[in-house]
């Protein structure tokens, strides 16, 4: 058994001297020292951020309260409108915080938290009444300053951290409530548990009569052809979950999304005659098979509302952004591909009355929500995700612009890694940017085999040039001889070797060793920069205006460095 660890918070104060000075201040009663408390509070409230203690902010505005009252600054009519507004802030915060589901009054709450009657009735008199006097503004200040110096300031000092006392409320309701809460939690629980219940029996029932007429289309040889109607029995289940998907609607929604409904089993994908091994999919692009759409196309059919159609599609993105495996995926993809077709706004009513006797699961278009449907399916990356991004994007009401487009399926696949044609990052168009090594070798690829295309001593079938040889076979002399000037005087020469650079990462060379004090030398010499052999050609004309510059520059203080500084830097200069 771990013993139990202790708790650590984190507070806005250095350090427990930082916070009996504050506190002492804060009730010196002189100006002078709460003044600088309120400066060091301000300090805290600006590392609490929005979790500033209400005890704290409480505090600051009624001590604020008494320094502008000792100043002598206000009349007693603004000071009571000043106490006024810090008191009933600071009871509000207070007692409103305590309340439960059944609203309570201020006089109970106040009570359970030791705070006088009076002090509630004087919080009423300032807002709905005949505001108090002067008098009994400041002997309320003193009360909440004393008890709140009781009940949170000095349980910091007993090491019991509790930056607001309302976090009990929950704690200190009656024992009725808190009952009658749990009572109704647990048969929420208990109608969503029956609920699931009964909408997997239901489903269960449509799929066993379904297979049933797969079994009878099986038997006559005509399984790839149309299916019956309905029978009886099908269209009284049918009713029975429209009328459930009316009060449960999220509950059936679940429950379809889960292994052995809308997801087929290998044994129901047996059942169905398709072969379930996961090499024959495509996961690039997902297409259920027509079985399973005829199986499941007299429930899309009952349930064919907009409402329903945007939760599911909903619900299977959420699904798919829970790394599912991969059968799971292909099918979850293919059905939101599926869906996305059959919403395509291209084609007409008249074509979409013509594919619904062809088993389109729905008809009427569907306004999506498209920024947030583009946002669930970019945070379900899967490799179909760039097919289903675009299918997205091509039937937006309000398109996105082309470069945009591009761009986000472009970076989609990159992410996916997968291949999606112009969207591919690894595509040989001269136009697209490369991305990745593989993609910089299929372009030298394709490079070098237009060459050798357009080449005239090239035949067809002969042996095409791997874009991995050597670059230094295509530099010319007249290239290698160019570099060698630019290098003249440089311990750097053109490298002439064939090696194969691509085995070694970027800073390390042939033979180099693993161990890094191998870059340390041993032995080095020194010049200086005077001793440097600079030849008379290579050094610039000087320009034209130097001299003005220095002028200019001079002024009356004279320029900021002599040529006997200058001098002076250049022999303390050193190169290995």
């Amino acid at each position: 058994m771990k013993p139990k660890q202790k708790l650590r918070h984190v507070v806005a104060w250095m350090s427990r001297a930082e916070w009996e000075q504050l506190l002492e201040n804060l009730h010196s009663g002189q100006a002078a020292l709460q003044t600088h408390a309120l400066h060091r509070l301000s300090a805290w409230r600006g590392r609490f951020g929005n979790s500033t203690p209400v005890a704290v902010e409480s505090t600051a505005n009624l001590v604020r309260c008494q320094v502008l009252d000792s100043s002598g600054k206000l009349e007693g009519d603004d000071l009571v409108l000043l106490y006024g507004m810090a008191l009933t802030r600071c009871v509000n915060l207070i007692l409103e915080r305590q309340q439960g589901r059944v609203a309570k009054s201020l006089r109970h709450l106040a009570s359970k938290l030791n705070i006088p009657e009076w002090i509630v009735n004087l919080r009423h008199d300032m807002t709905h009444r005949r505001l108090p006097s002067l008098k009994w503004c400041r002997k309320g200040c003193e009360f909440i300053l004393n008890w709140l110096r009781q009940e949170y300031w000095s349980r910091q000092l007993n090491g019991r951290l509790i930056e607001d006392w309302s976090s009990s409320s929950e704690g200190e309701e009656d024992e009725e409530e808190r009952s009658k809460r749990h009572e109704e939690e647990r048969a929420k629980r208990q109608r969503d548990i029956e609920a699931h219940k009964k909408a997997r029996e239901l489903l269960i029932s449509y799929e066993r009569e379904q297979f049933q007429v797969y079994e009878e289309l099986q038997s006559r040889n005509s399984e790839h052809g149309p299916w019956p109607d309905a029978t009886a029995d099908l269209s009284w289940i049918l009713a029975q979950i429209k009328q459930f998907s009316s009060e449960s609607r999220d509950v059936l929604v679940g429950v379809l999304v889960q292994d052995g409904f809308l997801i087929p089993t290998a044994e129901q994908l047996e059942s169905l005659d398709i072969n379930p091994s996961e090499d024959l999919l495509d996961p690039l692009t997902p297409c259920l098979p027509r079985v399973c759409l005829r199986f499941w196309f007299p429930l899309w059919k009952v349930l064919n509302l907009p409402s329903f159609i945007t939760l599911i599609l909903d619900k299977l993105f959420a699904e798919l952004s829970n790394e599912p495996t991969n059968h799971r995926a292909y099918y979850i993809s293919a059905w939101i591909s599926e869906i996305l077709h059959c919403n395509n706004r291209s084609e007409s009513k008249a074509v979409r009355r013509m594919k619904m006797m062809k088993e389109r699961i729905f008809v009427s278009r569907v306004l999506f929500q498209w920024q947030d449907l583009i946002t669930a399916c970019l945070n379900a990356p899967c490799p179909a995700t760039p097919f289903l991004l675009q299918q997205i994007l091509s039937d937006m009401d309000k398109p996105l612009p082309s470069a945009t487009q591009q761009n986000l399926l472009r970076l989609c696949s990159i992410y996916t890694q997968s291949n999606h044609g112009d969207c591919s990052p690894n595509s040989t168009d001269s136009s697209q940017p490369v991305y990745t090594l593989e993609s910089l070798q299929e372009r030298l690829g394709g490079a070098t085999q237009d060459g050798h295309a357009h080449s005239p001593n090239h035949t067809p079938g002969s042996a095409q040039t791997t874009p991995t040889l050597d670059l230094q076979e295509h530099l010319s002399a007249e290239t290698i001889q160019e570099r060698n000037a630019v290098l003249r005087g440089s311990p750097w020469s053109v490298c002439t070797d064939k090696v194969p650079w691509k085995l070694y990462p970027l800073g390390k060379v042939p033979g180099q060793s693993e161990d890094p004090s191998c870059l340390m030398v041993e032995t080095y010499s020194t010049l200086t920069v005077f001793d440097q052999q600079v030849e008379l050609d290579q050094i610039p004309p000087p320009h034209a205006n130097t001299s003005g510059l220095m002028q200019s520059r001079a002024g009356s203080d004279g320029p900021l460095w002599t040529h006997n500084d200058l001098s002076k830097l250049k022999a303390g200069l050193k190169l290995f």
